[in-house]
């Protein structure tokens, strides 16, 4: 049955890896301060896939982080950048540079020369889209691969869950491997979803308790505690000024945010900031409120960023048992054994 179910899997999930040139198609999400070298390592010496968060790092700091991961792996693994960075093409000269093989878009509908500059040097550009009809544009601008994300998933997230998106979208795209994200805890879960069409998946949540993960001890003790319906989302305050809404545990740092953005709002109607400076205030904020949860450990007034997965978030261990479980699970399920 394990046996059968492998070579389902396989199949299945084929194009995805060889898309991504790895043994499985399971992305680690792009986690700021999170998915540095040794998470990103970890998690493609294991066979899957590892993207290295940009964030908000400087071009050189990128620099060096490429050259830091490839110290660690010599296997693939990916750059996801933020469409809202100032130098995003100073960013990509980077990745240019580095001859990286795989870039990911992030945070918005990405500009026509940032994708242009990236299919130049030949790299396989990723994005993100939370719509059928975006997802069609972007593979005519030319994204190579998509990945959809329900807004069960950890960080800043859309309105549309991922089952749902799954159905919408794994139907009518069918040029490019498409990834879903969102929620995904466990194996049979990926199994369901290649079965839908989709070419792999990206998991972020699960990765944030592996053993190689750098996060300070409070922040995956508070991952290992919480139940799914600790992770909420932040509720926009002001329909006239879009946030996009970020989903972490619910603590003194998720009020902090309601607080900031009713100030953000109010200095923009009065004239103080404009709409992309309150954009960039309220990002901040986020940045700044991670960093202390992640590195600093303070996941009282810190954001402590987690999908509704966390509920399946148990134990710290290695990132290699982490990938061998989900397999199993997904064999399983794609065998016909019995569910555990």
């Amino acid at each position: 049955m394990m046996h059968q179910g492998l070579a389902r899997l396989q199949e299945l999930w084929q194009r995805g890896t060889d898309f991504l040139g790895s043994d499985y198609a399971i992305l680690g999400g792009a986690m700021t301060w999170v998915s540095e070298r040794h998470l990103v390592s970890a998690i493609s010496n294991a066979g899957g896939f590892g993207v290295v968060a940009c964030g908000g790092m400087t071009p050189e700091l990128l620099s060096a982080e490429i050259e830091a991961t490839r110290g660690m792996t010599d296997k693939p693994f990916g750059v996801n950048l933020i469409t809202l960075h100032p130098r995003l093409m100073d960013l990509i000269a980077v990745c240019r540079d580095q001859k990286v093989s795989h870039v990911v878009l992030a945070g918005g509908l990405p500009p026509g020369d940032a994708i242009a500059a990236i299919k130049d040097f030949g790299a396989r550009l990723m994005c993100f889209a939370p719509t059928a009809t975006l997802a069609k544009k972007l593979v005519r601008s030319g994204a190579d691969a998509i990945i959809i994300e329900g807004m069960e998933a950890g960080g800043h997230i859309g309105p549309v869950s991922t089952s749902v998106l799954a159905q919408e979208i794994l139907p009518v795209i069918q040029d490019v491997p498409v990834f879903v994200a969102g929620g995904i805890g466990r194996g049979d879960a990926i199994a369901a979803y290649l079965e839908m069409g989709a070419s792999g998946v990206q998991l972020g949540t699960r990765f944030v308790v592996a053993e190689e993960c750098v996060a300070h001890e409070n922040f995956k003790k508070a991952f290992i505690r919480a139940s799914a319906r600790d992770a909420v989302a932040s509720v926009q305050i002001d329909p006239r000024f879009p946030v996009i809404p970020v989903r972490a545990l619910k603590n003194e740092g998720t009020e902090k945010f309601m607080e900031t953005q009713r100030e953000v709002v109010a200095k923009f109607h009065a004239g103080e900031l404009t709409q992309d400076d309150a954009q960039m205030a309220i990002e901040h904020f986020w940045g700044g409120a991670l960093r202390r949860a992640v590195v600093d450990g303070d996941v009282e007034t810190g954001s402590v960023m987690a999908g509704q997965s966390v509920g399946m978030v148990k134990k710290v261990e290695p990132t290699a048992h982490i990938i061998q479980e989900l397999v199993q699970q997904a064999c399983e399920h794609l065998g016909g054994a019995k569910r555990a």
